[in-house]
């Protein structure tokens, strides 16, 4: 008997990503779909995001294109102006090398189509999406579901001031003894993740990341 096996592809990993943002679970086909959700998942100019919105009808190929994600965002807050919907295509840059003629005309029927309905269309690839910042979510995620009383959080607060510090000066101010340090660090952490503290997302994580207050904590 002759057994069909689906051949490896290392681009290919399919799962399921629990979303705070859209309160529900949304599939990805690759592992660096699952990392730009992410991304989106804990960026706060971001309102929410659908994942294959749309079907797009390309000449001459059999199947529709279904762009990857849709994404909403909330109005810019010092202007007030709403940015407009994001349609988005995930491809790694191998991909890209291999079928570059074939999807092009798969990516200007998509811009065509985004234009017409007056979104954005952006092609986003790993460089983009594997960056210092993705790095340093996936660290604070561990910590979304510590849960810090307001005496604690203030406390945290309260030692940082209106100076930059880091974690490990943070927890010397919050508790002079070693034995309780352990305790803060977690709730450090899920203060950045929440909003409560800010940092350079730009910069790789290590013990000397930069912390300060966020300005609507001040």
């Amino acid at each position: 008997m002759t057994v069909s096996r689906t051949p490896k592809n290392h681009l290919r990993v399919t799962g399921s990503y629990s979303c705070r943002k859209n309160e529900e679970m949304n599939a990805f086909g690759t592992l660096l779909k699952k990392d730009y959700m992410l991304l989106l998942d804990f960026d706060r100019s971001v309102r929410r995001f659908e994942t294959q919105p749309v079907e797009i009808i390309i000449p001459n190929v059999r199947l529709p294109h279904k762009p990857d994600f849709l994404v909403f965002f909330h109005p810019d807050p010092h202007t007030e102006a709403l940015p407009k919907p994001l349609l988005v295509d995930v491809k790694h840059t191998d991909e890209l090398e291999r079928h570059g003629e074939k999807l092009k005309q798969q990516f200007a029927v998509t811009h065509e189509f985004a234009k017409k309905r007056n979104w954005d269309y952006r092609i986003v690839n790993q460089n983009d999406i594997r960056t210092p910042r993705l790095e340093i979510l996936k660290f604070l995620r561990e910590y979304r579901n510590i849960a810090p009383s307001q005496e604690e959080i203030q406390r945290v607060l309260k030692c940082i001031g209106d100076r930059r510090t880091s974690s490990s000066a943070i927890v010397r101010s919050v508790a002079p003894e070693s034995d309780e340090q352990l305790y803060w660090l977690p709730v450090i952490w899920h203060m950045l993740l929440s909003g409560y503290l800010a940092t350079d997302m730009d910069r790789p994580l290590s013990s000397d990341l930069p912390l300060w207050v966020e300005k609507a904590h001040q």
